[in-house]
C-alpha cells in the first residue's frame, strides 16, 4: 500500500484531500498539520521522513496572505520558499514524488491571452515572488515532482471568496466587488482530484503545470455568478467596485491556459460555472443563509 503525506492538512486544500481520501482506502493517509509538523524546519520534515516510508508528499502547507505578505516578506519566503526547497531535498533523498501548489501570481498580468507553463513570470508583489522561488527550489533540487499553479481557489472549507459572498448576502449586506482583475476561479476540489487521479494511475510526467477551472471572469462575475445560484439577482445588493484598493498589487489578468494538463493526463476540466454550482449543489443547498453557522 502506498503512503500519501499531506502537509498542510488542516488548510483549505488540505481539508479538501482529507474529504477525498474516505473514499480512497486503498492508500495510508498521513495527515499532518502545522502544529504536528513544522515545515519550515528540516530537521523536523526529516524526522517525520525518517518514521515512515514516504511514496507521496502533497504540500497543501504555504502562507496565502498576500496582504499580509508585504510586510511580512521573511515570513512568506521561509514558508513558501525556504521551506520548499527543504522538501524537495529530503522527497529526493527519500525518492519521495512530491505534489506542490504554486500561484497565478507569478505572473504580471500584462498579457491579453491564457498564459502557458512556459511564458516569462514576473511577480508584482511578494507572495507571487515567494511562491515563484518554491517553484526554482523544487526544480532545482527534486527529481520527481508535479507543480501545479493555480487561481483563486474556493471550497467548502476554511475562509474563501465564495464562503464570503454566501455570509455577506444571507445577511443582506451591500457587496462592493472589483472589476479590476480578470482571472478563473478554483475549485479546490477538483485540484484535488487531478493530484489522486497521478497518484492511482503512479504517473511519471513530471514537471510544472496549470490547473485552473475553464473560462476567464472577474470577481465581481464571480460573486454575480453565486447570487444567480441563490436566486433572483436583483434582490442583492451588488455594485461594481472599480476603485478597489489593496496594499499589494496584484495583475489585472491571469488567467491560466490549462491546455497542457488536460491533454496530458486526459482530464476533463469543468468550466468555472459549473464547478461553482457543482460545490454549492453538494454543499450548501438548502442551507440557511441568515445562520453563519451553516456556511462556516
Amino acid at each position: 500500500m502506498k503512503t500519501v503525506l499531506v502537509l498542510g492538512a488542516n488548510g483549505q486544500l488540505g481539508k479538501c484531500f482529507q474529504d477525498l481520501s474516505a473514499g480512497h482506502e486503498d492508500l495510508d493517509w498521513l495527515f499532518m498539520h502545522s502544529t504536528e509538523v513544522d515545515i519550515t524546519s528540516g530537521y523536523d520534515v526529516q524526522q517525520l521522513f525518517n518514521s515512515k516510508r514516504i511514496d507521496y508528499c502533497i504540500n497543501c502547507a504555504a502562507y496565502t496572505n498576500v496582504e499580509k505578505a508585504e510586510s511580512e516578506m521573511e515570513k512568506a519566503f521561509r514558508i513558501n520558499a525556504e521551506a520548499a526547497k527543504n522538501l524537495a531535498e529530503i522527497c529526493k533523498k527519500s525518492n519521495t514524488v512530491l505534489f506542490h501548489f504554486s500561484t497565478d501570481y507569478v505572473f504580471n498580468g500584462a498579457a491579453q491571452m491564457p498564459y502557458l507553463e512556459s511564458d516569462i513570470t514576473g511577480p508584482l508583489n511578494v507572495y507571487g515572488e515567494s511562491k515563484l522561488k518554491g517553484e526554482e527550489s523544487i526544480r532545482e533540487n527534486a527529481n520527481c515532482y508535479f507543480i501545479f499553479r493555480t487561481s483563486w481557489l474556493y471550497s467548502q472549507f476554511g475562509h474563501n471568496f465564495f464562503k464570503t459572498i454566501l455570509e455577506k448576502a444571507g445577511r443582506g449586506e451591500e457587496l462592493n466587488i472589483t472589476t479590476a482583475q480578470q482571472g478563473t476561479p478554483t475549485n479546490a476540489n477538483h485540484l484535488a482530484s487531478i493530484v489522486l487521479k497521478l497518484i492511482k494511475e503512479r504517473s511519471t510526467r513530471f514537471g510544472t503545470y496549470h490547473f485552473s477551472n475553464k473560462g476567464e471572469t472577474t470577481w465581481y462575475g464571480f460573486a454575480e455568478e453565486i447570487l444567480k445560484i441563490l436566486g433572483n439577482l436583483d434582490k442583492f445588493k451588488l455594485n461594481r467596485d472599480n476603485s478597489y484598493k489593496t496594499i499589494a498589487e496584484r495583475p489585472a489578468y491571469s488567467v491560466l491556459n490549462t491546455a497542457k494538463v488536460e491533454s496530458t493526463f486526459n482530464y476533463s476540466i469543468s468550466s468555472w460555472e459549473d464547478a461553482v454550482k457543482e460545490l454549492y449543489d453538494k454543499h450548501f443547498a438548502g442551507i440557511n443563509l441568515h445562520s453563519a453557522s451553516d456556511i462556516k
